[in-house]
């Protein structure tokens, strides 16, 4: 079975939904790895909490046919370059600079686009300075503003986020686009913020995008492990592995089914992400492909092959083997 990603389904659909009705506007975010779960594997609970019409967001064009029909799929990375053949005419494209609109009109792109607005994330986004430009591109080839978007990062406050969102609804008076008809999706603003910014500007559509807040909410019900391959005896002196690594003291190797194809390294501390029993397993070497080989001392609990020893990795960066509901 190699590296599973077991999950408390009952009580995580609860979770689920919890954070579905507390986010009015959701817009679903089911991109890259599909945070650990597969993107077909949430794209079913996505609908789930969207009503027909409504946007999923995925992360490229390339992800955006994974959005079933009766669902809008808004892609959150910009593109330049050629557009794939197959792709859909409702979906959402963004832009964040006059480039990324020169270069879907190069396409011959003629469908709706979320401008992205400049954030302290200071990724793509058009700046207070030139979104006039870049709505005067739009119009003058007939474009279609679906909404804007603002990304605001990880770090901060919900008070400092607040601010930023306040300053981009200024200025989108300032220029005369904000209105009845104007759509803000933001991000990583928690739900009390965002209610009261709902409550300040009710002139606005507002759509709040959730990923990690919404299919990691509560990471206890989520337990990543990985399979017991293999175990052997060894002795002091004995040389094992890729590297030719001399055997510290007396023990045994273990063999696990998960490695870097699964996205499993060694932690940002160098330390192994392998537990058994509550015990951290040492790495003899870094993970390789899907073997990983943990040296464990005579004397400490070694697990058999057969077990299951848990992976400590984040899920967004994983590629599981396979996924299984636990009722």
């Amino acid at each position: 079975m190699g590296l599973r990603l077991a999950v408390e389904r009952d009580a995580w659909a609860r979770q689920l939904g919890q954070t579905a009705q507390a986010l009015p506007g959701l817009i679903p975010v089911v991109k890259g790895n599909g945070y650990g779960f597969g993107r077909h594997a949430l794209m079913p609970f996505a609908v789930e909490h969207t009503q027909p019409g409504d946007q999923i967001a995925v992360g490229t064009v390339y992800e955006a046919g994974d959005v079933p029909a009766g669902r809008t799929a808004l892609v959150l990375t910009p593109h330049v370059d050629a557009l794939p053949h197959d792709l859909r005419a409702d979906t959402v494209l963004t832009v964040g600079s006059s480039l990324h609109v020169a270069a879907l009109q190069r396409q011959g792109w003629h469908g709706r686009v979320a401008v992205k607005l400049s954030s302290s994330m200071q990724r793509y986004g058009v700046m207070p300075d030139e979104v006039g430009a870049l709505l005067d591109m739009l119009t003058e080839a007939d474009g279609s503003i679906d909404s804007f978007s603002i990304h605001l990062p990880l770090v901060g406050t919900p008070e400092s986020h607040t601010a930023e969102i306040e300053a981009w609804v200024s200025e989108l008076n300032r220029r005369a686009v904000s209105g009845s008809s104007t759509r803000i999706a933001v991000s990583h603003i928690p739900p009390g913020a965002y209610a009261a910014l709902r409550g300040h500007h009710p002139e606005i559509e507002w759509h709040h995008r959730a990923g990690t807040s919404l299919w990691h909410g509560d990471k206890s019900l989520l337990h990543l492990t990985a399979d017991v391959l293999d175990v052997r005896t060894v002795a002091e002196g004995e040389m094992a592995g890729y590297r030719g690594i001399a055997i510290p003291v007396h023990g045994h190797l273990v063999m696990v089914a998960a490695g870097s194809a699964h996205g499993v390294r060694n932690l940002d501390d160098g330390l192994s992400p392998f537990h058994h029993r509550r015990r951290r397993l040492t790495l003899l070497e870094p993970p390789h492909m899907h073997t990983s080989m943990l040296f464990v001392p005579d004397g400490e609990p070694v697990p058999a092959v057969g077990e299951r020893v848990d992976v400590q990795r984040p899920l967004t960066t994983t590629a599981i083997d396979e996924l299984h509901w636990v009722p």
